[in-house]
């Protein structure tokens, strides 16, 4: 590449953050990482109504929970700072100001209630070349007049003249060729009332200032795209522009739309990186984290959802994302969502996963539950017999705790209607004779005096596996009785003997 790679991941501060912005902060990173370059964060705050206090740490946090770090940050700035566009407030005045001199952008004073009885009038208005000189704008007013509004104080905008009946063109590093009839574009505003930027224009001019080699975005920017090709031309900057690329939207499961908060509620999973907790109202919105997914699988999930390495392979690292990635294996189309595959990355994660990796998840979950481990070899044993039947970190309370306390309650309809007195007194016999010094042994030993006492060995497992850990599930009986040992698996064996002939 000509130009050092440096990308930027810019979101708004207002709440929480979509896997979408995810995916899009990922794609950055992984360009950056291929190409020995920089991944920065740019917080995009100039909308101070919709501006929520914590979500910039909220976004932070997010980032460093999938392992995708920006390597410049407010926190963490580098030679191109600021890195919150309210902090560059002055700058894009004198931007705007420009424009107007060269005759590419203009003032105007429209009122709100102006705007709302042009909009009755004419229906889906958009305020551009064919309604701009019926508009309170400095085209339409003297220079006088513009002057004593402008000293007066008078509220206005300045908006981009976009020119008639030109051809905007580019190339998308995604979709090739892309142009637009600038007929069909509106004098987007650049400077509001209160002096701050819209993004569009701010967008500009930070990407210039920071050297921005590259600008990925979600493709619902795509249509905005004309007004920052014009801003580039207009300012002069147009050999600076960065390469455009803009991504397939994440679609809902059905494949109709873009995937929403709206969505996640109704059909029950997250579409936040981690819980966002709204400020106003306390509401938490459940994330993918707390949710017990772990940040290598959401990763690997949110890097297949419109990309791939040309191969059949599904699981990746991000070490190996980063080796593989390209933007020429991006897919132009939407991306369908799928929770059940979303969960399928998690439980081969948990699967290929180290138990000592796991076990600080899983002590967390256990502790929500009220259950203390204070010996991590053990739980690291138990991590390793149970790993393969979690999908997530909350699934190993129902796999484990039975490891730590013993059953409160039995499956004691799977054992009532077939239980004799004579099967109690094969489970006392194999409670005294009982050694466990490893699981092949018990099961010899347990199938041996089965048959001594003339049962079949299958009639009895299911009772002693309902004895050890209360219901049908688990991982093969003689390994639990082995982890629990000699003393804690006679004590159960004589519990349930108890509940069952009650």
């Amino acid at each position: 590449m000509d130009k050092k790679v440096r990308v930027r991941f810019a979101p708004s501060p207002t709440g929480g953050l979509h896997l979408g912005g995810v995916r899009t902060a990922l794609f950055n990173y992984l360009f950056a990482k291929k190409n020995n370059g920089t991944f920065v964060l740019r917080v995009e705050d100039t909308d101070q109504n919709r501006f929520v206090e914590g979500a910039e740490q909220y976004i932070v946090n997010c980032l460093d929970w999938c392992g995708i770090t920006p390597d410049e940050s407010p926190a963490h700035p580098g030679a191109y700072g600021p890195y919150r566009q309210s902090e560059r407030k002055p700058s894009y005045r004198k931007f705007a100001e420009q424009l107007i001199s060269d005759g590419y952008a203009y003032y105007a004073f429209d009122t709100p209630e102006d705007l709302d009885a042009k909009r009755k009038e004419i229906p889906n208005f958009q305020y551009g070349q064919a309604t701009r000189m019926q508009m309170r704008n400095s085209l339409t007013l003297t220079i006088s007049e513009v002057e004593e509004l402008l000293a007066a104080k008078t509220p206005h905008v300045i908006r981009i003249k976009v020119p008639t009946d030109e051809i905007v063109h580019f190339n998308d590093l995604i979709r090739g060729d892309v142009s637009f009839e600038t007929s069909l574009v509106d004098d987007k505003v650049l400077l509001k009332a209160d002096g701050m930027p819209t993004y569009h224009l701010a967008v500009v001019v930070d990407d210039k200032a920071m050297e921005i080699s590259h600008a990925f975005r979600g493709e619902e920017w795509l249509p905005s795209a004309p007004v920052h090709i014009l801003l580039w031309k207009y300012l002069g900057w147009e050999a600076e522009m960065p390469a455009w690329a803009h991504l397939p939207l994440i679609l809902k499961p059905d494949g109709h739309g873009k995937l929403s908060k709206r969505d996640g509620d109704r059909l029950g999973f997250p579409v936040y990186a981690m819980n966002w907790t709204d400020p106003k109202t306390g509401d938490i919105t459940k994330g993918f984290k707390e949710m017990g997914f772990m940040p290598e699988a959401f990763i690997n999930m949110l890097a297949l959802l419109g990309w791939n390495d040309g191969t059949d392979q599904e699981l990746f690292s991000l070490k190996e994302l980063e080796e593989k990635f390209s933007i020429e294996r991006i897919s132009k189309a939407g991306a369908k969502f799928d929770f059940e595959k979303a969960k399928w990355y998690n439980h081969e994660w948990i699967k290929a996963e180290r138990a000592e990796s796991l076990a600080p998840g899983v002590k967390t979950e256990l502790e929500k539950v009220g259950i203390e481990v204070n010996d991590d070899t053990f739980l690291n044993t138990v991590i390793d017999l149970i790993k393969d039947r979690c999908t997530l970190l909350p699934d190993f309370v129902a796999q484990s705790s039975y490891f730590f306390t013993s059953p409160a309650e039995y499956d004691v309809n799977s054992v009532k209607p077939k239980w004799t007195a004579e099967k109690a007194d094969f489970f006392n016999s194999f409670a005294d004779s009982l050694t466990l010094t490893d699981a092949v042994s018990a099961e010899t030993a347990f199938k041996a005096l089965a048959e001594e006492k003339g049962f079949k060995p299958g009639e009895l497992m299911l009772p002693f596996r309902i004895m050890l850990v209360g219901g049908k599930f688990g991982p093969g009986v003689f390994d639990i009785a082995v982890l629990l040992g000699v003393a804690e698996t006679k004590a159960r064996i004589a519990k349930a003997i108890a509940v069952f002939n009650s």
